[in-house]
């Protein structure tokens, strides 16, 4: 942490063993990313309607589902908003310390933190309000997910590609 404390740390100018340190934790949020894809795709579904089902309950194909208890989105709730609060927070971290320009860091960090958000609070939406907000529990994944791809892509250019000052 000391090394960020310093205003012009980058990534690609860190000692090797932290950029190899950021690049074990930037392979496991990819894994973790992954295993939410697969578990937003293989679970619930990756269309409005679907995910409507997932929270409200109903029938999809031969399939019925129950609608989720309070106490299930609350445990979810629970687990997710810190989990998520720290990924989001190392991620932007390490995305900071790119030599990307600030306004697309804004913007990237923004659109990524505001997908954070709505896939916490979303479902509450969906089961407790109306259907017709499932399609914000789809735009907050897109944005949430499209948003830390890029920033562990960019991170990991930065921790294994061309060292600062050495091409």
């Amino acid at each position: 942490m000391r090394e960020f404390a310093r205003g012009s740390f980058s990534l690609s100018g860190a000692p090797r063993r932290l950029r190899l340190i950021y690049t074990g934790f930037l392979l496991l949020v990819t894994l973790g990313v992954a295993s939410q894809l697969g578990f937003e795709i293989g679970r619930i579904g990756l269309s409005a309607p679907a995910i409507a089902t997932y929270y409200r309950g109903g029938e999809s194909g031969d399939t019925m589902t129950f609608p989720k208890t309070f106490g299930q989105l609350l445990e979810v709730t629970h687990a997710h908003a810190f989990v998520m609060a720290v990924v989001f927070l190392i991620l932007a971290h390490l995305f900071v310390a790119t030599p990307v320009s600030d306004t697309v860091k804004t913007v990237l960090l923004a659109m990524t933190f505001a997908g954070t958000v709505g896939d916490v609070l979303a479902p509450w939406l969906v089961r407790y309000v109306s259907a017709a907000f499932a399609w914000i529990t789809l735009g907050s994944w897109v944005a949430q997910g499209l948003g830390t791809a890029v920033m562990i892509a960019v991170s990991a250019w930065s921790c294994l590609g061309p060292r600062e000052g050495r091409g």
